[in-house]
């Protein structure tokens, strides 16, 4: 229990804002959640259509003890709230040209895919493993500790020089294998989290190992039965939780956060306030002028933003059980370096898109109406820098996605739709409140990530923190519940000791 109990404001119920509502209330603090939508999930929304049930966000999940620590923290089990089912192959990447890459949780059969595409490159693929294995062990103890100091950054550079992780994803596992296809198969990890693989650099292959470790999973019922499960849990220790109850200003009194206004105009104080949402769009439009740096304006304008994207939520009237998609799947063309400089250099559309479609109905079919399938596409684009006029093109651009899948792995898919609909960019500035509409906030680059990217707690304004993918340790799901921890940890240091112990009492107890 706290030493003292604190009143919590969390604006937003995302997996961030959860993250850090359910651990500071699990420590005896009174916190309350106050979420713009009418539904809770941020990213992690769920829409409903016509029987079909969509992710509205993150699909992918790794990491299930970062879910089962939040449980135990309320001496409770993770399995008696919500069923999480493996999923493998974990990917199935597509080349544009027929060929395809399995990525298995077997090391044996990941080998076996190797050795089908490119046999001269099994030594190199085992090299990679090996190597990645170790960027795991060297950076992992990083990612769930506070990087408020140069120092942790600087004392890993002999490693990054050693393996030389400093270089960019595609270039490092080029220097393993030859076969491009094969580097494009093994090197994709940054779309996952808003990153460039010619420039994110490779000690983000971490990635690879955190899923060889513990999975990826599905949650029966989709990402909204975690996102639910979560809101059961933190109002089970009692937690609130409002929604339609949007922020219009951070407020801050002798330069400490002391509260918020909502649009109704009333204000709710609270003695810390917790930011489940973009950090560049929270200091550029709920936090007066008056009481930040001159100069933060520019330094945020002058950081690199990740990708924006084109989502797009369909069902069809008819299975597709001929279809060579799994679960997870990504379309990786030859043209795959062009295309992407299109989005992340040049901001502009690139021609062919660059496609992860989920199809949870494979898993799961009770995601969609009995006898009908369920996808969603999601298509890499550059934010909103780019002169793209989404009102004008959304509806076409769309189309020319389903001609693609039409023609290549969903025979007379049009015929068969039986529901669509789809975000896009404007959907992330204009809901989502992401600056430019950059959907993973800032680019992970190597100046931009760790001590360079920004921190949970404010350096401006004492008692506000922030959480999700705009701070370290940034974007995908384990690093936004992390982020939550982070912030829950600076906001009561005392509540870590007891939580360790909560969360080994209940793993004996069960």
């Amino acid at each position: 229990m706290a030493h003292l109990r604190k009143s919590i404001l969390v604006i937003g119920s995302g997996f961030g804002g959860l993250s850090a509502a359910i651990r500071l209330a699990a420590a005896g603090h009174q916190v309350r959640i106050v979420e713009k939508r009418d539904k809770p999930g941020g990213r992690a929304y769920t829409y409903e259509l016509e029987g079909f049930r969509f992710d509205g966000g993150p699909t992918v999940i790794t990491a299930p003890y970062l879910f089962d620590e939040l449980f135990a923290l309320a001496g409770k089990r993770r399995e008696a709230y919500f069923d999480l089912l493996p999923v493998d192959p974990f990917y199935r990447i597509f080349d544009g040209e027929g060929r395809a890459f399995n990525h298995w949780h077997s090391y044996e059969r990941s080998r076996e895919e190797v050795a089908r595409l490119s046999p001269a490159d099994l030594d190199g693929y085992d090299r990679f493993l090996k190597d990645t294995q170790a960027v795991f062990r060297h950076f992992h103890p990083f990612t769930d500790q506070p990087s408020l100091q140069l120092g942790p950054m600087l004392r890993t550079a002999p490693f990054m020089l050693a393996k030389k992780t400093y270089r960019a994803m595609y270039p490092f596992t080029a220097g393993y294998v030859k076969d491009d296809f094969l580097r494009r198969a093994l090197s994709f990890h940054p779309l996952l989290i808003g990153g460039n693989p010619f420039a994110t650099p490779a000690f983000y292959s971490l990635i690879i190992e955190f899923e060889r470790k513990w999975g990826v999973h599905y949650a029966r019922g989709g990402t909204g039965a975690i996102v639910q499960a979560l809101v059961q849990l933190f109002q089970e220790l009692g937690g609130q939780i409002s929604y339609q109850s949007e922020v219009t200003e951070i407020l801050v009194r002798n330069k400490q956060a002391c509260g918020v206004r909502l649009s109704d105009g009333t204000d709710h104080f609270a003695d810390t306030v917790v930011c489940n949402g973009d950090a560049a769009f929270a200091y550029k439009h709920l936090i007066p002028k008056a009481h930040l740096p001159a100069s933060l304006n520019w330094t945020l304008d002058r950081q690199e933003y990740s990708n924006s994207l084109v989502v797009l939520y369909f069902g069809t009237n008819r299975k597709y059980t001929d279809s060579p998609l799994t679960h997870h799947n990504l379309i990786l063309s030859k043209k795959l370096r062009p295309l992407i400089a299109d989005v992340f250099r040049r901001k502009k559309l690139p021609e062919d898109p660059v496609l992860y479609v989920h199809m949870p109905t494979a898993t799961d079919p009770g995601m969609a109406p009995e006898g009908c399938e369920g996808f969603y596409v999601l298509s890499v684009v550059p934010h909103l820098d780019s002169s793209t006029n989404w009102e004008e093109i959304n509806y076409r651009y769309c189309d020319g996605i389903l001609d693609y899948l039409q023609a290549h792995f969903l025979p007379d898919l049009k015929q068969h739709l039986a529901v669509r609909h789809n975000i896009n960019p404007l959907h992330f500035r204009d809901t989502l409140n992401s600056y430019k509409g950059a959907a993973f906030a800032t680019h992970p680059s190597l100046i931009q990530s760790a001590w360079g990217k920004t921190q949970c707690r404010s350096p401006y304004i004492k008692n506000l923190y922030f959480v999700g993918a705009s701070v370290h340790p940034g974007a995908g799901v384990p690093a936004v519940i992390t982020s939550g921890k982070i912030a829950a940890r600076l906001i009561d240091p005392s509540s870590e000791a007891a939580a360790r112990d909560r969360i080994l009492q209940t793993q004996q107890t069960h």
